[in-house]
């Protein structure tokens, strides 16, 4: 009995023990818990609970010089369906009604909605595709269908949003406006206006702190944000709609007539440097349409050719080398330089011509002769010119990819005998489009040479935030003497030159032709193509635009690949559409006079504005800016697609105006 005892009291000290060990593992588990571990847990737990959400801010707009929106973000619907949700009963007797509206709306056959639902009900999917990239008048009507109207819970509906920018000018300018956004790989892209002035457009993100609740739902905790977003601001660019359009398309024309690879268009207002127009298209090889792609005025630097002999006119000038009396023998058209030889286009050449006359016919032999005998024994001076001129740099744009130029240097190590006679007429050295123009539009703006530039201003609402004044690169890259003479040769070059076929009684030019080969030295002369340019200004005496055409590989096969022919059309086109289509005059007559549909349109406007401040007005029928107007009057912010008249207004009239109210209106 004793050793039972004994056997007996070991086995309940041993449980007293364990007891006691577990005790004291539990205590000190509980205390880890709460004074070690427990902050961990309580953030975890407040994390799945509550927790911080985006709202992401609105993008601001870009705008065109004349008010036209060009670049607008707007909201996007994806519709799809959750067959489990709704009651046996429900489905059954509202799937045939909700597929009729759906056929109505969307086009599709009943049959084909009634198949999609029925077999989603069959198979219990949670997650079919009804319908994407609705407008949001179309979904408020898809919402307010037979068993949609139920909600997500009884009714199955899932609503998707995303926000997408859209262009209500279409692909005019596209590249342009620009984007920015990440691709497939991650990277950021920022292109044009979009990428370079993203800062201001972009605003800032706000922060709203929501609790979990059932079902999977998150509730607001308080009534306000923790951070509110910060809109972005609008962009207005230099843009004018009327004059893209003319150079769109008179570009694009020509284009398709040469069946030319690509090419580009620029329009530069003379004393402020402001692009009025830029169009870059090119050819997609396997439907054979152009379209915008690649900036080519701002991006590709290549051999000008013979519009590049405008700076052996500012240099031969303003050097006091010759005069443009200065006569030479054109030599039959061909002259050779250490056994290279250099032709005119013109077979047999001039015979003997004076500087001008050379310029104004594009004379190659002419303008090489005149650069090598002045320059030959100081290259230096010659390339120096070209830098003082500002065309060894690149202009300093805003945007990312600007092509670098080159201008050979006698220190170069690949500079040789003829680097000098060949840079004379454009070849050896490499400017970009816009580059080119630049320099002109120095010469229209007696002598001051300003950056090209895209955006006027920033604005937020009626608030200006940044304006971009005019900012000059050169205030004077000549003398007044040396640009008299060559604005008199460049209208001449229009009047009896190279350009002659563009010439016109009734409105006045000047400008410079260019036709230079590429490509000659890859592929044994395989590659050779041609690169048709003209440059210059309107109206010639007082210049109010500059402007220039380039286009790249037209077809040969034309016999008719110089830059009168392929280029010059598109910048008549240009001048003549702006200034003889709608003529301006100087006299104001009836000023007084009232205009019956004025009068009715304003009536109407001033009605609007007279609703009362806590109420959505009735904006159908009106047109985009005056509504535009009102609603900003009223404290609303606004979202436009497309232009014209109001068509659909996604608030109803009638409905309280509430803070922070944003209202999108369809134009059509």
């Amino acid at each position: 009995m004793a050793v039972e005892d004994k056997i007996i009291s070991y086995r309940i000290y041993l449980v007293a023990v364990c007891v006691f060990i577990l005790t004291v593992f539990i205590t000190f588990k509980l205390t880890n818990i709460q004074w070690v571990e427990g902050n961990y847990y309580r953030k975890l737990a407040k994390e799945r609970t509550v927790k911080n959400f985006v709202i992401p801010a609105n993008k601001g707009n870009i705008y065109s010089s004349d008010g036209s929106l060009l670049a607008t973000s707007i909201p996007k619907y994806t519709i799809r369906f959750d067959a489990v949700a709704p009651k046996a009963a429900d489905f059954d007797t509202k799937v045939d009604s909700l597929a009729i509206n759906l056929s109505k709306l969307l086009g599709r056959p009943t049959s084909y909605y009634v198949t999609l639902l029925r077999n989603a009900r069959t198979n219990k999917s949670r997650y079919t595709l009804v319908a994407e990239d609705l407008s949001y008048t179309d979904y408020s009507k898809i919402k307010a269908f037979p068993l949609f109207n139920k909600g997500a819970y009884k009714g199955g509906i899932i609503v998707e949003q995303k926000t997408v920018r859209e262009h209500p000018i279409g692909k005019i300018a596209e590249r342009t406006i620009g984007y920015d956004r990440i691709d497939e790989k991650g990277n950021h892209r920022q292109v044009g206006i979009e990428g370079a002035f993203g800062k201001y457009l972009n605003g800032k993100d706000g922060k709203v702190l929501k609790q979990k609740i059932a079902k999977g739902q998150w509730k607001p905790i308080r009534d306000i944000n923790e951070v509110d977003p910060q809109d972005g601001y609008d962009v207005i660019s230099t843009i004018d709609v009327y004059i893209q359009d003319i150079a769109h398309h008179a570009l694009l024309k020509q284009l398709e007539e040469y069946g030319a690879e690509h090419g580009c268009v620029v329009v530069m207002e003379t004393k402020t440097g402001q692009i009025k127009a830029i169009s870059n298209l090119g050819r997609d090889e396997k439907s054979g349409k152009y379209y915008e792609t690649i900036n080519y005025a701002v991006g590709e630097s290549h051999e000008p050719g013979s519009t590049f002999k405008l700076v052996d006119m500012i240099a031969l000038l303003d050097d006091n080398k010759v005069d443009t009396s200065k006569v030479y023998d054109s030599h039959g058209g061909e002259i050779t330089y250490r056994g290279k030889k250099v032709r005119d286009s013109h077979d047999g050449g001039y015979g003997k011509i004076s500087l001008a006359r050379g310029f104004e016919v594009s004379s190659n032999t002419v303008l090489v002769q005149a650069v090598y005998e002045n320059y030959y024994n100081n290259p230096q001076q010659f390339v120096d010119r070209i830098d003082r001129m500002g065309l060894n740099k690149p202009l300093g744009l805003p945007f990312q990819g600007e092509g670098a130029p080159r201008i050979p240097h006698p220190k170069d190590k690949n500079w040789s005998a003829i680097s000098l006679p060949w840079m004379a007429f454009g070849y050896g050295v490499s400017v970009t489009p816009l580059q080119t123009l630049t320099l002109y539009n120095a010469i229209a703006n007696n002598g001051e040479m300003v950056r090209p530039q895209f955006v006027s201003e920033i604005k937020e609402w009626n608030k200006t935030i940044k304006k971009y004044d005019k900012q000059v690169i050169n205030p004077k890259i000549c003398s007044d003497e040396t640009i008299k003479k060559i604005k008199a040769i460049m209208k001449n070059v229009v009047k009896k030159g190279t350009a002659a076929k563009l010439y016109s009684k009734d409105f006045s030019m000047a400008g410079k032709t260019g036709t230079a080969q590429a490509g000659y030295g890859k592929n044994g002369g395989l590659d050779k193509h041609y690169i048709s340019s003209f440059v210059g200004f309107f109206p010639a005496d007082n210049p109010k635009y500059s402007c220039i055409v380039v286009v790249h590989k037209p077809d040969t096969s034309k016999n008719n690949y110089y830059g009168a022919d392929v280029a010059g059309p598109v910048f008549k086109r240009i001048a003549q559409k702006i200034f003889t289509d709608a003529p301006s005059t100087n006299e104001i007559k009836n000023l007084d006079s009232k205009i019956v549909k004025q009068e009715n349109k304003y009536n109407e406007y001033f009605s609007k504005v007279q609703t009362a401040d806590n109420k959505v007005p009735n904006l159908k029928g009106m047109s985009g800016m005056d509504a535009v107007a009102i609603l900003g009057n009223l404290g609303i912010k606004v979202k436009i697609k497309g232009m014209g008249k109001v068509k659909n207004q996604s608030i109803q009239p009638g409905e309280p105006i509430t803070k922070n109210l944003t209202i999108t209106l369809e134009l059509s």
